[in-house]
This record gives C-alpha cells, sequence and structure tokens, in this order.
C-alpha cells in the first residue's frame, strides 16, 4: 500500500511539476539522494533500503578490492553499505552536482560527490566519484559507482595495515 502512495505521489509531482519551469519531483530526487549520502555518512544504511528495489537490482562498484564488485540483492547491498562504514567510520559526502532526467517511470540520477575523511594512519583520504542511479517509480533498481580505485585501494590498504580487517575482506558480490 506504501508503495502504491508514493507511486500516485510521483506521478503527482511529475504532471505538477513542469508549471512555470519549476520540476518538483526533480527537486523531490535531488533531495532523497541527498538525504541518502546522509544517511551513509551518519551509519544509517538500513533507511536506505525501503527506497531498493526488491524486484530488479544492480548494485555495482567499480574496481578491484573489497568495496568492488556487483550485487543483486538487497541484503548483499545492506552488507556492502555496512562494509563502507566499518572500513572508512569516517567518510563524509560533499555533493557537487546532482542532475534528474526522466520522470517516474524511468529516472536517471547523475550525482557527483568528492569523499573525504581521515584513515586511522592519519592520512586525509580524498575522492571525487559519481553515481548514475536507475529509479522507477520510487524504487532504485540499478547502481552504477565510479571513482578513483586506486585512491580507494590505497585507503583500504591503510585501513588494513591500521587494524581494520575487512579492508581487505572479499568481496561481497551476489
Amino acid at each position: 500500500m506504501k508503495g502504491l502512495i508514493l507511486s500516485i505521489v510521483l506521478i503527482a509531482f511529475a504532471l505538477v511539476g513542469n508549471t512555470q519551469g519549476i520540476n518538483i519531483y526533480h527537486n523531490y530526487v535531488k533531495k532523497l539522494v541527498r538525504s541518502n549520502f546522509k544517511s551513509i555518512e551518519e551509519h544509517r544504511p538500513e533507511e536506505i533500503m525501503s527506497g531498493i528495489s526488491d524486484i530488479t537490482l544492480e548494485h555495482t562498484f567499480a574496481g578491484d578490492n573489497s568495496l568492488s564488485g556487483t550485487r543483486h540483492d538487497k541484503e548483499s547491498v545492506l552488507r556492502w553499505f555496512k562494509r563502507v562504514n566499518t572500513v572508512l567510520p569516517e567518510l563524509k559526502f560533499e555533493m557537487t552536482d546532482i542532475q534528474v532526467k526522466g520522470g517516474p517511470a524511468n529516472t536517471l540520477v547523475i550525482a557527483r560527490w568528492t569523499a573525504t575523511c581521515h584513515l586511522l594512519n592519519g592520512e586525509p583520504y580524498e575522492n571525487k566519484g559519481v553515481h548514475f542511479i536507475t529509479i522507477k517509480w520510487g524504487k532504485a533498481v540499478k547502481f552504477d559507482v565510479y571513482e578513483n580505485t586506486k585512491v580507494v585501494s590505497h585507503g583500504l590498504d591503510m585501513q588494513f595495515e591500521a587494524g581494520i580487517k575487512e579492508a581487505k575482506a572479499p568481496k561481497i558480490v551476489s
């Protein structure tokens, strides 16, 4: 029932939002994206899960390290978000640009960001990246995450050497 109500609200936003050049639906999606990145910063990944599809899902993180790989189910995605919080516990995101294309039936979000924190050895971590997120009727169905994979791998190596063993754990894939 909650999903049906969300779909009706999203359709109404899309229809009403284009008057006078204001797209309420796109603004709503941008706010939701910012909120989800904040949930990761605040170690609350469970809050994101209601907005992820139960049926069709693909979450891909580029590279060859403990965060990379592709996941196809919500349980694996939740484990992945928790791993991010474990291996980079102070991670913060500055959203530099969010673009939204399409309507509720097929929305593409392009979210550019800069991720920062201090590693356990005191070294600063900074990485610029982008998420391509596909949303269909209020549920995210596809995430493609691209960033400087060398920076990620180096950061994970430093965290492992400082004692965070999960920084070298096998990829979470499904």
